[in-house]
């Protein structure tokens, strides 16, 4: 067995997510810890990159605020995620999204995935 792949599973805590994929429409929910404080603020917008593996995965969330696109990108096991709730499921043909940055409108919109 490979060593470091090893530690990264004996680093890496479990955690109980839905399974979601690039295209996908998610709720965020995360920590903000100001002075003293902390408090829940929920991240919503579609997920467009999943990269790494392991403890070194990540997954990156855009959306739209005041007509500008902000991403961000989230550890996957971080302690700081309280909770993901999956909204949409997205019908995508790509595993990268990065199109969608200079799409406006709705072109750039994801059509929903029937089940």
């Amino acid at each position: 067995m490979n060593l470091i792949n090893y530690v990264h599973e004996q680093l890496t805590p479990a955690r109980q997510f839905p399974d979601f994929k690039p295209g996908d429409a998610i709720a965020v929910s995360y920590k903000i810890i100001e002075g003293a404080k902390e408090r829940i603020q929920v991240y919503k917008g579609d997920v467009i990159a999943m990269g790494g593996s392991g403890a070194t995965k990540t997954f990156t969330v855009r959306k739209m605020s005041n007509g500008v696109g902000v991403e961000r990108i989230f550890p996957y096991f971080s302690p700081s995620i309280a909770e993901i709730e999956v909204l949409k499921r997205g019908k995508v043909r790509r595993a990268k999204l990065f199109y969608l940055r200079s799409l406006v409108g709705k072109k750039s919109k994801i059509k929903e995935r029937r089940s």
